[in-house]
């Protein structure tokens, strides 16, 4: 069997080493051992450790800021664009759960450079749905009593969590848990003029299931 690209398999292996022993226990070295690369493969990939742990960061937070973007893109309502983005949020668990992970393990060990880099997308990414709440509020489709930023908050804090309970062979497949939250959360913060819109049903479990 073809063995993975030589980053790919660093990061796979930085990423397992990070998760179970913390940033700062884990060398070089062992990465380079347990990945079976070589330092030359290393540092032809990564500046350093800090870089690689920038990279596993960036790399989710990248995902989801384009998916939102391209459904707000996409779509022309709030209401669909915040069901998508709330279910691509979602999704991300099953391709990034341990990128996940390691940032909140390991982000305040990220240097000052990479950190600000970070902080601008998830900046971007929290004004995307403030916009997209706000511009609900606006327009009719979102009740007008609830503020944006609790709301998207609240979002946020729901969605996030995931990442600590969230198994590839739990009970539920992780498209079934995106409906749930996205099923949840349109039944919150939608006017119920726009629950009734024929072309929402779609958002619903039980239109699903039925």
């Amino acid at each position: 069997m073809k063995k993975k690209p030589t980053k790919e398999r660093i990061i796979e292996t930085a990423l397992r080493l990070f998760e179970e022993n913390g940033f700062h226990a884990v060398t070089v070295d062992r990465i380079v051992q347990e990945s079976e690369t070589s330092k030359g493969g290393f540092y032809h990939n990564f500046k350093s450790k800090d870089e690689l742990l920038y990279t596993v960061h960036d790399s989710f937070i990248t995902y989801i800021l384009d998916k939102a973007e391209d459904a707000y893109n996409r779509f022309s309502t709030p209401a669909e664009r915040l069901y998508e983005t709330v279910r691509s949020f979602v999704m991300m668990f099953d391709l990034y759960r341990p990128h996940v992970t390691v940032f909140y393990q390991e982000s305040l060990y990220l240097s000052k450079e990479y950190f600000e880099t970070i902080k601008r997308k998830r900046d971007r990414y929290k004004e995307k749905m403030f916009r997209v709440v706000n511009e609900g509020i606006a327009c009719g489709e979102f009740r007008k009593e609830i503020p944006v930023p609790i709301t998207s908050m609240a979002i946020f804090g729901m969605t996030n969590w995931t990442y600590k309970w969230y198994k590839e062979t739990g009970q539920y497949s992780i498209e079934e848990i995106a409906d749930i939250y996205a099923d949840l959360i349109m039944h919150a913060v939608m006017t119920k003029e726009a629950l009734a819109k024929p072309e929402y049903a779609r958002f619903f479990l039980t239109n699903k299931l039925g």
